[in-house]
């Protein structure tokens, strides 16, 4: 009965370890893990702890992750062309990187955007806009995202 407990371990083990291993998968299969991020605030420090640990999946799933990051607040300067509140450019060319070269999805939250007096002409051009960031959180979360928040 011992070898019996031992092995049902050592199978559950071995399937665990192997869903972070490369599936079965063929290019253009969708991708078999979804997180989204919040992103709330302008610090520089802040975005680049998102942006790391965006750049950490990306390293660790490749193409099998589908990346979402909603700003609100004060993040949604990242996301426009000519931002009220300073954000260093090596910033926003990693999200610029990030949306064209691995399909990161970034939103911004359209009641922030209408405070600033934003419209869609003010953001990035790969910037979607969802009129409500938190409900479009709400939206990935039950979609099976996983949500991320700092």
């Amino acid at each position: 009965m011992t070898a019996a407990l031992v092995g049902g371990a050592v199978s559950q083990t071995s399937r665990a370890v192997a869903s972070d291993s490369p599936s079965d998968r063929f290019p253009g299969d969708p991708p078999e893990n979804h997180v989204v991020y919040q992103l709330n605030q302008a610090d520089p420090e802040y975005i680049e702890h998102i942006l790391n640990s965006i750049s950490a999946m990306l390293t660790k799933y490749t193409d099998n992750v589908a990346i979402a990051v909603v700003a609100f607040g004060p993040g949604v300067h990242l996301l426009a062309k000519a931002p009220k509140r300073a954000v260093p450019e090596e910033l926003r060319q990693r999200v610029a990187s990030q949306a064209r070269d691995y399909g990161v999805s970034y939103i911004a939250c359209g009641n922030t955007m209408k405070s600033l007096g934003w419209t869609a002409a003010d953001m990035v051009d790969f910037a979607k806009i969802e009129d409500v960031g938190a409900a479009a959180l709400m939206n990935f979360q039950k979609q099976g995202y996983a949500y991320i928040a700092w």
